[in-house]
C-alpha cells in the first residue's frame, strides 16, 4: 500500500520499504545506544527515562537530518555506493545534531570518547546496514 505524501510541489510515494527502512534505521541507532548503556551497566528497563534521554536526541536529529536531506525519498533501491555516501552525510550530521540536542536539553555533557565513540560506530553500523541493503535489493532487481 502506497501513500502519497507532498514534497516541495511533487508527489512522492511512501512505500512498505521505504517505511522499512526507516524503521531500521531508528531500530538500529536506538539499539546501539541502548547497548551502550548495558555496556556501561546500566538497565534500560529499570530506568527507562535515562534511555529515552539517550535514545532520543540521536534519534531526533536522524530524522531531522534525513528530513532536510530527503533521504527517504530517494530510491530505497539505490546503488551501494550511493548508499553509502548518503547515509555517511546524514549519520555524521544526525550524530552532531544528536550530541548538540543531548547537551542543550538535558544538560547532559558526555565524556570526551562519547562523541567519537557513537559518531563512528553508528556510521559502521547505518553504513553497513545501507550498503548491505543497497546490496541485497540490487541484486533482487537485476535477477
Amino acid at each position: 500500500m502506497d501513500t502519497a505524501v507532498r514534497t516541495d510541489g511533487r508527489t512522492e510515494a511512501v512505500d512498505r520499504t521505504t517505511l522499512a527502512l526507516g524503521v531500521g534505521d531508528v531500530g538500529l541507532i536506538a539499539g546501539l545506544l541502548v547497548y551502550g548503556q548495558l555496556s556501561h551497566e546500566a538497565n534500560p528497563l529499570a530506568q527507562p527515562l535515562s534511555t529515552l534521554e539517550t535514545v532520543a536526541p540521536f534519534v531526533v536529529g536522524w530524522i531531522v537530518v534525513a528530513a532536510l536531506a530527503g533521504f527517504y525519498t530517494r530510491s530505497a533501491s539505490a546503488a551501494p555506493s550511493r548508499a553509502a555516501r548518503l547515509t555517511a552525510v546524514v549519520w555524521l550530521g544526525a550524530a552532531n545534531v544528536g550530541l548538540l540536542l543531548r547537551q542543550g536539553l538535558f544538560g547532559d555533557s558526555a565524556v570526551w570518547p562519547f562523541p567519537l565513540v557513537i559518531t563512528g560506530f553508528g556510521f559502521l553500523l547505518l553504513v553497513g546496514w545501507r550498503v548491505g541493503y543497497a546490496t541485497v535489493a540490487g541484486r533482487k532487481g537485476t535477477a
